[in-house]
């Protein structure tokens, strides 16, 4: 968990630089680089070395990652100095999210027994987005224990359309009926 917890800090003092400088997206290109560089474990072992002094190390991720943002590459030195170059990919999906939050999108995470097709997507991020005031994505989970319908959590505000929550519903009322 505290990977996440940095990852979300890391983000959010990048998204605020990016703001202040008008480099948004800049800044998401060479977050994703970075995100990319760090699944190869190889590569992100070595660099976080502690014997490998810090001038190769800075040499290797310049090499590696080319033309980036010179501010994201100092953020990618400051996580292998740190250890934690592997939590970039947090860092990267964070920061996605707060530019999306800036343009006025919302993620929807809408859990389902079964998959969903592009179709069924659309009908629901528009009816979710039709109750946020935004433009919503869909970002779909399955999980058979739903039963039936949907759960939908958008930022803090969890909508339960779920057939198992109607079942539970259904099993409260009649308790209390019986008794």
């Amino acid at each position: 968990m505290p990977r996440i917890a940095s990852g979300k800090r890391y983000a959010q003092a990048a998204f605020e630089l990016a703001m202040q400088r008008n480099e948004l997206e800049s800044w998401q290109v060479s977050l994703r680089k970075i995100a990319e560089l760090s699944t190869d474990e190889a590569f992100t072992a070595l660099v976080e070395n502690p014997k490998l002094p810090f001038e190769v190390k800075k040499s290797l991720l310049e090499e590696r990652l080319g033309d980036v943002n010179p501010l994201a590459l100092n953020l990618a030195c400051l996580l292998v100095h740190r250890g934690k170059l592997g939590t970039t990919g947090n860092v990267s999906r964070e920061y996605d999210r707060l530019l999306d939050a800036y343009h006025g999108i919302e993620h929807a995470e809408v859990v389902t027994a079964l998959s969903l097709d592009e179709k069924d997507k659309e009908r629901i991020s528009s009816q979710l987005g039709e109750m946020v005031n935004r433009k919503v994505i869909v970002d779909a989970v399955i999980d058979s224990s739903v039963i039936g319908g949907f759960t939908a959590k958008i930022g803090d505000m969890l909508i339960d359309g779920s057939v198992r929550n109607s079942l539970d519903a259904l099993r409260r009322n009649l308790v209390k009926v019986s008794k």
